[in-house]
């Protein structure tokens, strides 16, 4: 009698074998033991966990409704170099003589003057989605009161300096829509706008007051 053989039996041996070689293979590096989840997909699980629960701004006795996690620490590779006060010192390739610098990475914006000295520096929300690439601009309009599109709320100190694909991309105060800040200062730090650049208002002030037409934005990685 010729023996047959068992098919079902050798197929299940050799997917166990596969399977305890790709373990062994991930344990000692040889092969990827998983997956990191991109930076748009961990944005949108913070927002899902964070988004029913209110947090109440100390600084000015406002509620806002968190839409993100400010970041604690720097990301790998991230120029976090601090000048003489402590605060982190102006990107190196950030341009020359007076300007605004504004790094996507650390979301911070500094002020420097014609001498190479910061007159401010301060942590802003930036835009969720990839809309500004890295170079040299221009401040090119500015406006105290504008209005955000698709009723995105109302914002004061409008600083243009580039053109999206929608609308302009400047700095602005913290938008209020029906009443309410967007989001709390805690929570500048980490990108949350729909494409401009927020800022706690005496930020927005101040620099309403240094970047009239004309004056040079350096936008850094």
């Amino acid at each position: 009698m010729t023996a047959r053989p068992r098919y079902g039996r050798i197929s299940a041996f050799g997917a166990a074998v596969l399977v305890t070689s790709v373990s062994l293979l991930g344990g000692l590096g040889v092969l990827p033991s998983g997956g990191h989840p991109s930076y748009a997909a961990q944005r949108t699980d913070d927002t899902a966990a964070l988004a029913s629960a209110p947090v109440k701004d100390e600084a000015d006795d406002t509620v806002g409704t968190p839409t993100g996690r400010p970041r604690t620490e720097p990301t790998p590779g991230e120029d976090v170099t601090t000048g003489e006060d402590g605060q982190p010192a102006v990107p190196y390739d950030s341009g020359e003589a007076k300007r605004v610098v504004y790094s996507i990475s650390q979301q911070r914006v500094w002020l420097v003057t014609d001498d190479e000295s910061v007159k401010r520096t301060y942590l802003v929300s930036g835009s969720v989605y990839d809309n500004l690439s890295p170079g040299i601009y221009q401040v090119y309009s500015r406006s105290e009161d504008a209005v955000g599109i698709e009723d995105s709320g109302t914002m004061k100190y409008m600083v243009r300096f580039a053109h999206g694909a929608n609308a302009a991309i400047g700095f602005h105060d913290i938008p209020i829509s029906h009443g309410e800040k967007v989001q709390t200062r805690q929570q500048l730090g980490t990108p949350l706008s729909h494409g401009c650049v927020r800022q706690w208002r005496p930020d927005a002030k101040a620099l309403w007051s240094f970047a009239p037409v004309g004056t040079e934005v350096d936008v850094v990685a």
